[in-house]
């Protein structure tokens, strides 16, 4: 068994109580403990994360939260009330639909987990056109660029497992150039209990518009981001595993999730065009995820990330958890030679963990495992930071070795 210290869990956690002052303490509502973005830092238009909550399509609910923003707003003083947005709220809880432009598929029975009856466009071979069926989608935010984060339920097929699911596309992914283009996916994992919501879902962490700030300045593709749940309860971790008697959250990330988006979005054929990023439990899982199935998934981006599994839930399944252990996923790609994956770690320069990577790295960071890692100045543990590394160099890393979308000519 390793010796690295085990996540804390969510019913070993302090109360509130516990945790700095308020004054100290302004972290995001799925990072307990952790702090968030120092004080003189502010988020666009002022706004805080947002409540946990499952969106309400009705819109006397929406005016609720609408009138509450107000009243916030009000609070602040007449100078803080004329930085917020309200424009973000709405539309909130109305159908969304991606892709207007996007070719009907072929004739044929329309399966997810058998895509070459999908349509195939004229150029790439590797495009994978929607094969349906369609998922519903409702709005749950919207970005300043007006792009929007919606929500849908998935029953997965494989895993047997219910839940929520999260999707952003790009600007790019509507115009009429790229109609016929597939899409990087970027598969994003959230830290802590990763139930019932997702954080990278919140749009005041930024993840959306620095993936959208880089495809302008050419420094990131413009990914299609999925963000689904992570867990199936708040009770414990499951380490993104088919752990023996519990929900196959293993088969759930890597087999229902990539199958809804081919039905429901462009992507790539091939593992050229998939990729996840993570932090804390959320980075473990798809750097696991990744070393798993090398010939699915490519890369991943893992932020203060933990190395091996620890859910006390694989107690008497030693050899299940083995095989779902980085270490001995890695050396056996090692040994196999390939295919090749890369992996970049992100750890702040105020947090802890850094050694692991360091010692993960030298171990297995040879052959086909190409491995980075990348300090953030002045880190902590939190999601704004991650962003932080991501804009700082990381998305341009994980673009360089991911296909991008190509416009028609002319």
């Amino acid at each position: 068994m390793h010796q690295y210290p085990q996540r804390p869990r969510p019913d070993e956690q302090p109360s509130y109580q516990e945790y700095p002052p308020q004054e100290q303490y302004q972290g995001h509502q799925d990072f307990p403990g952790y702090p968030g973005p120092p004080q003189h830092q502010h988020q666009p238009y002022g706004e805080q994360p947002a409540p946990a909550r499952t969106p309400e399509p009705k819109r006397s609910r929406r005016r609720i939260w609408i009138s509450a923003t107000v009243a916030l707003a009000l609070l602040l003083g007449g100078g803080g009330f004329a930085a917020w947005k309200l424009d973000w709220f709405s539309g909130n809880g109305e159908d969304v639909s991606f892709g207007k432009n996007t070719p009907p598929p072929a004739t044929g029975k329309a399966d997810p987990s058998a895509p070459a009856t999908a349509a195939t466009p004229s150029g790439d071979p590797d495009v994978l056109m929607p094969a349906g069926p369609k998922s519903g989608f409702k709005q749950t935010t919207k970005l300043d660029d007006g792009t929007i984060i919606a929500k849908t339920r998935l029953a997965g097929a494989k895993s047997g497992f219910e839940g929520d699911v999260w999707v952003w596309a790009p600007k790019e992914y509507d115009d009429p150039k790229y109609a016929k283009s597939g899409f990087p996916v970027l598969i994003a994992l959230p830290g802590g209990n990763g139930f019932p919501d997702n954080y990278w879902a919140d749009r005041s962490l930024g993840l959306q518009k620095a993936v959208s700030d880089g495809a302008k300045a050419g420094t990131s593709l413009p990914f299609v981001v999925i963000m689904p749940v992570l867990n199936p309860d708040a009770k414990y971790y499951y380490d993104g595993s088919d752990i023996p008697g519990q929900a196959k959250m293993g088969t759930w990330i890597a087999e229902d999730i990539p199958d809804f988006v081919k039905a429901n979005f462009r992507t790539y054929k091939s593992r050229d065009g998939w990729a996840f990023m993570g932090s804390s439990s959320g980075a473990f899982v798809g750097m696991k995820t990744v070393l798993q199935y090398p010939d699915r998934f490519k890369a991943v981006i893992a932020s203060g990330g933990e190395i091996v599994p620890d859910s006390p839930l694989w107690k008497g399944h030693q050899a299940e958890m083995d095989a779902n252990n980085p270490e001995k996923l890695a050396q056996k790609l090692i040994d196999t030679k390939g295919p090749e994956v890369y992996i970049n770690f992100q750890i702040g320069t105020k947090e802890s963990g850094k050694e692991r990577m360091t010692k993960f790295q030298q171990q297995f960071g040879k052959g086909p495992i190409k491995m980075t890692i990348r300090d953030i100045q002045n880190g902590e543990h939190n999601g704004w930071h991650y962003v932080r590394g991501m804009k700082e160099g990381s998305l341009e890393w994980v673009s360089k070795v991911l296909k991008g979308p190509k416009p028609e000519a002319g």
